[in-house]
């Protein structure tokens, strides 16, 4: 019988390097699993986060942000050129503006691209920099014609558009009075519709004409400023961030 105890311990022997192995690798694939386990985590927490931005964007009643397009890129004039009024003041570019001069009546600018005729909004910064009559007078196309939204026109206070049924923006149903300050920006939008024009300055709006069944045109002094340009009457003004954007379909 004493024979056989030498021979246990070989099997003991291996049995506690099995063991020691065993254990080793039971924590090796611990940690294997706790990193595919954070990887997994990681991405259930990705995806949520995806399916919560589509859902937000998608659910009912839920509008999508509008993608405007830049017209302006603060650096040079691009597809803007100076309109030719006669007498017209310099058109520069400077610290991401566009800056328009003094001129003997009009100064401005047309843009030289193809532009929609309806169903779009325009919009920009706009700024009296000295003088005190409009400093912005945005023309733009309406179907088959054009119009004009006047801002601070007539001694500086007149808004609204030229021409409804050949009457100017100091004479027709959207003729308005607001005081204007030197040396502040002020946010204008315009936005054309197959039955009507709607204009805002800042949050306010300030123009909702219907146009079925009327007469939309701009006074030839502005003509060089079709199809799209902003001018401004004996005043120097600051443009800049002028963007447009196509309306979808439940906005038009």
């Amino acid at each position: 019988m004493n024979r056989s105890f030498p021979a246990l311990a070989a099997p003991l022997h291996t049995t506690a390097v099995t063991f020691q192995k065993s254990e080793e690798s039971v924590k090796f694939d611990c940690l294997a699993l706790f990193g595919l386990a954070r990887f997994l985590a990681g991405g259930i927490l990705w995806l949520a986060v995806l399916a919560a931005g589509w859902a937000s964007e998608h659910a009912p009643g839920v509008v999508p942000k509008p993608c405007w397009t830049p017209l302006f890129d603060g650096k040079t004039l691009g597809d803007w050129k100076s309109c030719n009024f006669g007498g017209e003041g310099a058109v520069t570019v400077a610290d991401r503006q566009m800056l328009l001069d003094f001129g003997d009546s009009l100064t401005g600018i047309v843009y030289t691209k193809p532009f929609p005729k309806r169903d779009f909004e325009i919009r920009l910064q706009a700024m009296r920099v000295d003088g005190n009559d409009f400093f912005c007078g945005l023309t733009f196309p309406v179907a088959e014609s054009h119009c004009s939204f006047i801002v601070g026109g007539w001694a500086g206070a007149v808004v609204g558009l030229s021409c409804i049924d050949g009457r100017d923006a100091s004479e027709n149903d959207t003729t308005q009075y607001i005081k204007f300050d030197e040396g502040r920006w002020y946010r204008i939008r315009v936005r054309v519709t197959a039955d009507r024009i709607q204009c805002w300055i800042d949050d306010q709006r300030v123009v909702a004409q219907n146009i079925r069944g009327h007469r939309i045109t701009t006074r030839a002094e502005v003509d060089p400023s079709r199809p799209l340009g902003i001018a401004a009457w004996q005043t120097k003004a600051a443009l800049r961030g002028i963007e447009f954007r196509h309306l979808k379909e439940g906005e038009r």
